[in-house]
């Protein structure tokens, strides 16, 4: 029963996005592409001092990819960059399918992706987000003020388990 309503809402996510839409005057957008299946997401945050006041996204892909962007951006609003990243590590961990992440209450509703992580190809899609939340992170910290103004624009970098051929999960990929 849990799976059913786990896999309910990251089609509400997919079908009605939160903070999809563009935000004026961004203080970082970072556009991230996963050249294996499309999936393309550019990410806004804008930034005061230490902590995001907003976060908005906007682009296509899969319903994994962006229910977790937009469940994301929804989770990033009111934290500071160290919380964020924090954020990114628990994400990480719940989709390497540490056991104690899927109890992290931390994590609110991105707990629903937990089973992305016995899909290894698709990975990579709930990633698609927060890799673009890492670069801007860094782009922030580097300017020390953001870079307003800049689109920055990335390939997805998220490596594929070792081992892993994506031949043989093509039936995995998105259409």
């Amino acid at each position: 029963m849990l799976e059913s309503i786990y896999k309910e809402l990251i089609l509400d996510h997919y079908r009605k996005p939160r903070n999809k839409g563009a935000l004026e005057a961004p203080t970082v957008s970072v556009s991230m592409r996963n050249p294996m299946c499309g999936d393309e997401v550019e990410l806004m945050l804008a930034v005061e001092g230490e902590r995001i006041t907003d976060a908005r996204f906007t682009g296509q892909g899969c319903s994994i990819s962006l229910a977790s962007v937009s469940m994301m951006t929804e989770t990033l609003k009111g934290k500071t960059l160290d919380e964020a990243l924090d954020l990114e590590r628990r994400f990480l961990a719940l989709m390497r399918g540490e056991e104690e992440s899927r109890k992290d209450r931390a994590l609110g509703d991105l707990r629903s992706l937990e089973g992305v992580s016995k899909l290894p190809v698709r990975i990579k899609c709930a990633l698609l987000g927060w890799n673009a939340l890492d670069e801007a992170v860094q782009a922030i910290r580097k300017s020390g003020r953001g870079v307003m103004g800049a689109t920055l624009e990335f390939e997805e970098r998220t490596p594929l388990p070792e081992g892993f051929d994506p031949d043989e999960h093509k039936e995995d990929l998105p259409g």
